[in-house]
């Protein structure tokens, strides 16, 4: 398997903007590396400019200002079947009157490729995604997974620089969708390839990528890997995008390098880590994950204990989501392994809730 430089830079966007009206900014100031070998995802609600940010990349988009780069070459000018990027789409985007081994065949046959080393390159990606008996049926004749599996092939059989995918698995089904996610890391990780990933639904760009890229309103929230986006969101909108997770309003009232002593608006107060926090006296909203909050005799030694009302109790299989009243924030949820939880629990009993300070962050209000 290629080994990631994690030095070195493939692609750079350099105070890239894009309008479409000359008012309105799709993309803000976009400064953005995106490293040889990297699976990077490009993650946003609808509108949040990740997409446009992919078009930019691909060459269907024109930037209305700033440098798009290319292993040092400016791309801005140039077409986009010349700029040695292969893409698979949501829709496949196959030739429907192609057979599949045609269809591999096309670009390779538009770069005047010897038939010789096209038919040896044909042979390679069916083989690489598992559908070498299939090469003489048409598109229509294979499955959604089929279709999606020879996309990916044919935006690899050129051997290209960097790999564009937009929502490509977006109109398969849950199980298949799963399936497709681990198929494309392997090929990612054995072919040491550079992958730029667009997707609208958490969890896969979690599955997948080495680094996330979060987008909202044109502008990079955070870019980290995703464990990192997870568990230290940089602001609000991180934390209740990525995940799920549990949100109190307060005010600074003492920061401690980097700690916090916040004080909620029920007039309770509470110690937690400080991110990107303006100073004392400015507004916060503090996180925390539904798995973090304590419950019960684990809460009896945190920092931040509290006396709960339980509200809802549903039962998972393997886990319990409590819905608290705590802290004079209504509908807290904590998650819990059933062998945790104490079966004698009633809606409307009271319950001992803790925050540990490890896991509550203060951060920018949205």
């Amino acid at each position: 398997m290629m080994q990631k430089n994690d030095g070195e830079v493939l692609v750079s966007f350099r105070n890239v903007q894009k309008t479409y009206d000359g008012e309105t900014l799709i993309v803000k100031d976009l400064n953005l590396d995106v490293r040889r070998g990297e699976f990077l995802t490009l993650l946003g609600p609808s509108g949040s400019g990740k997409t446009t940010c992919l078009m930019l990349l691909a060459g269907f988009e024109t930037p209305t200002s700033g440098q798009i780069l290319m292993d040092g070459q400016l791309l801005n000018t140039i077409p986009p079947h010349r700029r040695n990027i292969g893409m698979v789409f949501q829709n496949y985007a196959l030739f429907p009157h192609l057979t599949v081994r045609e269809n591999l065949k096309f670009p390779l046959a538009v770069r005047k490729m010897p038939a010789d080393e096209i038919d040896r390159r044909v042979a390679r990606v069916l083989a690489m995604v598992q559908l070498e008996q299939l090469g003489g049926r048409y598109p229509q004749q294979l499955s959604g997974g089929q279709q999606q599996r020879i996309a990916l092939a044919r935006a690899l059989v050129f051997d290209p620089k960097l790999v564009l995918m937009d929502e490509p698995l977006g109109a398969l089904d849950k199980q298949l969708r799963e399936h497709m996610q681990i198929e494309i890391k392997h090929i990612h990780e054995s072919l040491g390839i550079t992958v730029v990933f667009v997707t609208h639904d958490q969890s896969e760009a979690l599955t997948m990528s080495d680094r996330v890229a979060v987008f909202n309103h044109g502008i990079i929230q955070q870019i980290d890997p995703a464990i990192t986006l997870y568990e230290e969101p940089a602001n609000a909108f991180v934390a209740s995008f990525i995940g799920e997770s549990n949100s109190l309003s307060g005010t600074v009232e003492q920061l401690n390098g980097e700690h916090c002593v916040v004080r909620l608006d029920s007039d309770a107060r509470v110690t937690a880590r400080a991110a990107n926090l303006g100073g004392t006296g400015t507004r916060t909203v503090l996180s925390i994950r539904p798995e973090r909050v304590l419950l019960g005799a684990d809460a009896s030694t945190c920092e931040n204990r509290f006396s709960a009302t339980l509200k809802e109790m549903i039962y998972l299989g393997d886990q319990i989501r409590a819905r608290l009243d705590v802290a004079g924030t209504a509908d807290v949820m904590a998650k819990t392994s059933v062998a945790h939880w104490d079966s004698r629990l009633q809606v409307g009993d009271r319950i001992d809730v803790g925050f540990p300070v490890a896991n509550l962050r203060a951060l920018e209000p949205m």
